[in-house]
This record gives C-alpha cells, structure tokens and sequence, in this order.
C-alpha cells in the first residue's frame, strides 16, 4: 500500500501542476467567420440571393450579421479586388484572388472553379 502511495501521489501532484488552467478555444472554419459591421461592402444578387463582397470575401446577412462563403460559381463582377494575381492554368487566364479564382467575359468578370 506505502509502495502505490509512493508512485500514484507524486504523479498526481505532476500532472495537477502541469495541467493548464486555460480554458479550450475552438476555432470555426473560414467559412463561418461572423461579422457584425461590413466597410461599404459591394452588394450583388445572384440566383435570388443577395451577397455582400467586401475586400474580396464574400458574405450573406443572416439575423443583422455578415457570415463569410465561398464564392458563388458564375457570379459576374465589374471589378476585381485589389491585389489580385493573374494566374495561367492549362493556358487559360485567370485571376486569383483568396483562393477564388475569375474569368474575364466581355467588360465583366466570372468566379470560376479551377
């Protein structure tokens, strides 16, 4: 009994010192960030859905807040965000910007899948 008392207490006392007192954050997918607030954010309809762009992330409003989505496939765009890159693929050109890439068509620009 005095020999498992030896062994059990100081591991008790180790593992009760080395335990964090912080608690678990867990982190949401880029997909569901939320925002309350958007700085003049473009306002596009696409399939009976209104998206709002913002720095070249794209968000819908559920309950007065703004929660990130991908990009919506065959949405046409005036302008591009500032910093896109232009990419080839296969010979195609496109333009990259977080991850969604763009085609040009005309005057107008189309997220694509790649």
């Amino acid at each position: 009994m005095k020999m498992i008392l030896k062994i059990v207490l100081p591991v008790l006392l180790l593992s009760a010192v080395t335990t964090s007192c912080a608690t678990t954050v867990r982190v949401a997918p880029a997909n569901n960030v939320v925002i309350t607030k958007l700085h003049h954010p473009k306002v596009v309809v696409h399939k009976n859905v209104k998206y709002y762009r913002s720095g070249g992330v794209w968000y819908i409003k559920k309950n007065r807040r703004y929660v990130t989505v991908a990009a919506p496939v065959g949405m046409r765009i005036a302008t591009l965000p500032r910093g896109y890159k232009v990419v080839r693929v296969r010979g195609v050109r496109y333009y990259k910007y977080k991850g969604v890439y763009y085609r040009k068509s005309g005057r107008k620009y189309i997220v694509v899948n790649v």
